[in-house]
């Protein structure tokens, strides 16, 4: 049932919103920086950084992860910009992991750097990784990232592999004349090698505000050119959860491929998610026109439970949506790279 109070109860525990849903799953980006310059995230030039007094400190970041846990959290996601330019990062897993309740630990990364780092992560406690790669082809990859870096990506694949972060992981965006007639190799290459390929709806939180939805590849899209090779078995909503993706038994399984439709299809009503940036702002969804300042509280002594008072009243002013295709929706003044994925 839908409040209308702008506030919350102050009884409230955990992370509910308006809307019935409670936040378990949290985001933290922990730095904005990026070693590729994707087309469809940033411009060759790259944007200004953060300053480094502007960034949590790893104190900081892991407080605050600890305050979002005690609110109920259960998974911890680490994005960035890239996360493994975070020269701690190692450490913060291995704080993290020592949170009680432990909450499980995943981390979307382009995989530049990951061959050093994975078997490091798996011994500090990371779960699980998402390696971001949308072409397969060593000149589309150059072509779109603006750098000659395919061969680190592999090779960060193959150590989060070894390192047992299974069952790997690959996101890819299907842009239209960039890569969209490929999508059935790299999923052939994904299956040969054991990762798990989900696509995901290009989003409008590119920092040139180019995103079109008339070039969006849609989720139907890329299914049926999918189709055009393989057999698609979808798997039963009811497993999906709160999961973004639709996933599909490929040629009776068992392996799969997920299609997240974030855009045509959103999954907005079944959303659990919360963001943390490297700043120290709590955003309550992705696509938010606001946000709440953590880090200046944090910084002039305010208590855990101040806090969390702050988290919670974040998360009880969510939106029913993201309103992407409605006249209201406006594209959030942060990129991807500064809010985190």
């Amino acid at each position: 049932m839908v409040r209308d109070s702008a506030r919350p109860p102050d009884d409230l525990r955990g992370l509910p919103d308006r809307h019935g849903r409670v936040a378990r799953d949290l985001r933290v980006s922990v730095t904005d920086r990026c070693n590729l310059r994707c087309r469809y995230c940033m411009p060759a030039e790259g944007l200004p950084w953060l300053a480094k007094p502007e960034m949590l400190t790893d104190d900081e970041l892991v407080r605050l992860v600890g305050i979002f846990v005690g609110l109920g959290v259960r998974q911890v996601r680490l994005t960035g910009g890239e996360p493994l330019l975070r020269r701690s990062l190692v450490d913060v897993v291995r704080r993290i992991a020592d949170l009680d309740p432990r909450p499980s630990i995943a981390m979307t990364t382009n995989g530049v750097g990951l061959d050093r780092l994975a078997q490091p992560l798996a011994d500090a406690g990371l779960d699980r990784i998402n390696v971001s790669l949308d072409t397969v082809d060593p000149r589309e990859f150059a072509d779109l990232t603006r750098r000659d870096r395919l061969h680190d990506v592999e090779a960060g694949l193959k150590a989060a592999a070894a390192a047992g972060l299974t069952p790997v992981k690959v996101n890819a965006v299907a842009m239209r004349g960039i890569n969209d007639h490929s999508v059935a190799e790299l999923l052939q290459w994904c299956l040969d090698r054991g990762y798990e390929l989900r696509f995901i709806e290009q989003m409008p939180l590119d920092a040139q505000h180019g995103w079109d939805a008339s070039t969006m590849i849609s989720a139907d899209e890329v299914r049926d050119r999918l189709a055009e090779r393989f057999t698609l078995t979808p798997l039963p909503a009811a497993d999906r959860g709160s999961a973004p993706a639709e996933r599909f038994l490929v040629d009776g399984g068992p392996e799969t491929v997920g299609i997240i439709a974030s855009v045509s299809a959103p999954f907005c009503a079944a959303c659990d998610r919360t963001r943390l940036t490297a700043d120290g702002q709590v955003r309550n969804c992705l696509f938010s026109q606001r946000e709440t300042d953590l880090r200046g509280p944090l910084r002039e002594g305010a208590s855990d439970e101040e806090i969390a008072g702050l988290i919670r009243g974040e998360m009880w002013r969510k939106a029913p949506g993201h309103g992407i295709g409605t006249d209201a929706f406006v594209q959030p003044a942060r990129p991807m790279s500064s809010i985190g994925g």
